[in-house]
C-alpha cells in the first residue's frame, strides 16, 4: 500500500497496448503576477478540471482524443505540484499525493499566492511510485522542471541515464521517476547554460539507451522548465504520436463553466497540456511536434525545430 490517500481514484487504469495513451497535465505562465487560481481553478477546463476528465490525453487527432477509452480511466489523480517564483531566490514548492479535485490546501494556496511564472501539474502515474517525491515539478536551485511524457521500457535503461547524471547532482534524486531523472540529464548537459541544447541532448541519451538495450519503443514527452525568467516548452515524440502542446498569448479573456469572463494581462502567455477552455478558439495556437517554445519576460514567444541527433 503507498501513501495515497481516502478518496483517490487511481489515474491510469489501463489494457496491455493503451498503457501509453494515458499521462500527466500541466500548465506554465509568464506575465504580470496574477493569483495561481486565476488558471489553476477557475477556468470552465482547468487543471482542477484535467484532474477529473483530460479530454486530450490520448495520441492528438486521433478518435480517442474526445471519446473516453473502455480501456482506461482518463483520470490525473496521482498527485499534483505548483511552483511558483516570488520574493526569495530560490521558487516556492507544494506538492501532495492527493488528486487535486480533493486537495482543499491547493485550492487555499492557488487562491492567495500570486505570481508572474509558475507552473502546475497534475499526475497520472506510468511509472514510479505514487509518493511526494516523484510528483512535478521538480525543483533544483533556481530550476523547475516537469512533463507529461514517457520513456518506453524505462525500466531498462534508467541505470544507464543514471549512470550519466553527474556526481555532484546524484545525490539530490529523490524520487524513482523517469521525468526527474531527465531533469537531472538535462542538469548534468548544460541546462543553465544553454536550455535548448540540454534538452535535444537529454532526448537523444534516452534515446541511444533504448537502442542499446534493445527496447522497441518511443521517449514521447511535452515539457517546460524555467530559471524564473525565461520558460522552456517542448514537444516532442520519437515517431508521430506527440502529445499535445498549445500557448495562448495575449489578454484573450479564458471562460469559466458559468461563463464568466477571467481577465488575462496584456503580455502574458500560458503553455498547457490542452487548452484551460471547454470550447476554445484560435487563440490557443497548437504547438508542432518536435518544437521547442521560448517564452520571455514582455510575451516575446519563439519557437525553433528540436533538433535531436544520434536519430534512427
Amino acid at each position: 500500500m503507498d501513501d495515497r490517500q481516502d478518496g483517490h481514484r487511481h489515474a491510469t487504469l489501463v489494457t496491455n497496448g493503451d498503457r501509453r495513451r494515458v499521462m500527466c497535465r500541466w500548465l506554465a505562465y509568464s506575465g504580470e503576477p496574477i493569483f495561481m487560481d486565476t488558471l489553476v481553478v477557475r477556468p470552465s477546463h482547468s487543471l482542477i478540471d484535467q484532474s477529473m476528465y483530460a479530454r486530450q490525453n490520448y495520441l492528438p487527432h486521433s478518435p480517442m482524443a474526445h471519446a473516453k477509452h473502455p480501456g482506461a480511466v482518463t483520470t490525473n489523480g496521482d498527485g499534483f505540484g505548483l511552483g511558483w517564483y516570488g520574493e526569495r531566490e530560490v521558487p516556492g514548492v507544494y506538492r501532495d499525493v492527493r488528486p487535486a479535485w480533493n486537495d482543499a490546501n491547493l485550492h487555499r494556496i492557488a487562491e492567495q499566492v500570486r505570481s508572474g511564472l509558475f507552473l502546475a501539474h497534475i499526475r497520472a502515474a506510468m511509472g514510479g511510485t505514487v509518493t511526494r517525491t516523484n510528483c512535478h515539478p521538480f525543483q533544483h536551485d533556481r530550476w523547475l522542471w516537469q512533463y507529461n511524457g514517457e520513456i518506453d521500457e524505462f525500466e531498462h535503461v534508467v541505470r544507464d541515464l543514471r549512470f550519466e547524471i553527474a556526481p555532484e547532482l546524484y545525490p539530490s534524486i529523490k524520487g524513482n521517476n523517469d521525468t526527474e531523472t531527465c531533469f537531472f540529464l538535462a542538469l548534468t548537459y548544460g541546462l543553465a547554460e544553454d536550455p535548448v541544447r540540454a534538452i535535444e541532448r537529454t532526448i537523444a541519451r534516452v534515446e541511444r539507451a533504448q537502442r542499446d538495450r534493445g527496447v522497441d519503443g518511443v521517449f514521447r514527452c511535452t515539457g517546460a522548465t524555467t530559471d524564473g525568467e525565461v520558460i522552456y516548452a517542448w514537444r516532442y515524440a520519437t515517431d508521430d504520436t506527440a502529445k499535445t502542446l498549445y500557448y495562448n498569448a495575449g489578454p484573450e479573456a479564458l471562460r469559466t463553466c458559468a461563463g464568466d469572463r477571467i481577465p488575462i494581462p496584456e503580455k502574458a502567455v500560458i503553455v498547457v497540456s490542452e487548452p484551460l477552455e471547454l470550447h476554445y478558439g484560435p487563440h490557443w495556437i497548437e504547438v508542432p511536434p518536435s518544437t521547442v517554445v521560448t517564452i520571455r519576460r514582455g510575451g516575446e514567444v519563439e519557437t525553433v525545430p528540436l533538433r535531436v541527433s544520434g536519430r534512427g
